[in-house]
């Protein structure tokens, strides 16, 4: 069997990580002879600085407009490392988009963790988000980009990150997607980060959402030690404009045995604004995701499924609709 150079560094790395179950899985398993996509390093730089993000384009792609997923990071993950615990890429050819994974470097953060609790990070058109948002446009003006459909998530500090990018470029995104993050506004300095993830932030440091509503779609697990479950309710409540919105709970349970309730959010005009969905025994990690990645848990729900499904049924010009 023949094995493309990314299988061969997939199955080095699952070795190298102790995973040799999956790493046999890796070897054995039939592929599929379709041609892979693309999946390369590009870069992008303006006055914040510059990072490097890896790009990915589905298979078959003909130049016509697709949508785009731009996929942050948590702390010590890679762009290869967050793709494979998500799974982004293979759901990317099923439903034809494109994703791309900033990547943040360690000499922008020791732990690779996007700056969510810095001032200088939370503000359009400085640091981060400015990066963010430079690098979404030039993916739009270099490749087939529906602006219509782009689309932001991440896990942790990049769904703390993801957060910001919907409340600082709500002209940009058309939906975000947090996983076990904070809200935006939850913390101002190092001090008061840990002091969020333990506790949630003060109702008063909370930012207030101004502009346009941004639909967004969280994902905690009620059993995060790291972040405390109370930070997906802070980040769910906020972007859908605050308290006083309309909800309808439902409950289910995977195959798994993993219960989760899904709160739905609505706005006056009962258009859908939000979901957040509580994973019961679920700890910091990724639901439903690949143990191929860093911080997964393929019990519960299929956050990534979820994601895109939310996103795809959100466009930007429906707002002003």
């Amino acid at each position: 069997m023949l094995l493309h150079r990314a299988d061969v560094i997939e199955v080095l790395r699952l070795a190298r990580d102790g995973k040799l179950v999956e790493a046999m899985r890796a070897l054995t398993e039939p592929r599929s002879e379709t041609s892979p996509g693309s999946f390369e390093y590009h870069s992008v730089a303006n006055a914040a600085g510059n990072r490097r993000f890896k790009l990915y384009v589905p298979a078959g792609h003909d130049r016509r407009p697709l949508p785009l997923i731009v996929m942050l990071h948590g702390c010590t993950q890679s762009p290869d490392d967050f793709a494979a615990g998500t799974r982004m890429n293979e759901l990317a050819d099923e439903r034809r988009f494109l994703v791309a994974y900033p990547e943040q470097p360690e000499t922008a953060n020791p732990s690779k963790c996007w700056n969510w609790f810095k001032v200088g990070d939370q503000i359009r058109d400085l640091g981060e988000p400015h990066l963010i948002a430079e690098l979404t446009r030039q993916i739009i003006r270099d490749q087939a980009v529906d602006e219509d459909q782009v689309y932001v998530a991440g896990l942790s500090a990049g769904g703390a990150a993801a957060a910001i990018m919907g409340a600082t470029y709500p002209d940009l995104y058309a939906a975000v997607g947090i996983h076990s993050g904070l809200a935006c506004g939850a913390a101002r300095d190092m001090h008061a980060a840990f002091s969020a993830m333990r506790q949630g932030a003060p109702a008063a440091r909370l930012t207030v959402r101004t502009g346009p509503v941004v639909p967004t779609i969280v994902f905690h697990g009620d059993r995060d030690e790291t972040v405390n479950p109370v930070n997906g309710d802070q980040a769910s409540e906020q972007a859908s404009g605050g308290p006083g919105v309309r909800t309808q709970v439902s409950r289910g349970e995977t195959a798994t045995g993993i219960a989760f309730t899904r709160t739905l959010r609505f706005d006056a005009q009962g258009r859908d604004v939000g979901e957040l969905w509580v994973l019961q025994g679920l700890g910091h990690a990724w639901s439903g995701g690949s143990a191929a990645g860093s911080f997964t848990d393929p019990r519960g729900p299929d956050a990534s499924a979820e994601f895109v499904r939310f996103f795809l049924e959100h466009r930007l010009s429906a707002r002003s609709a």
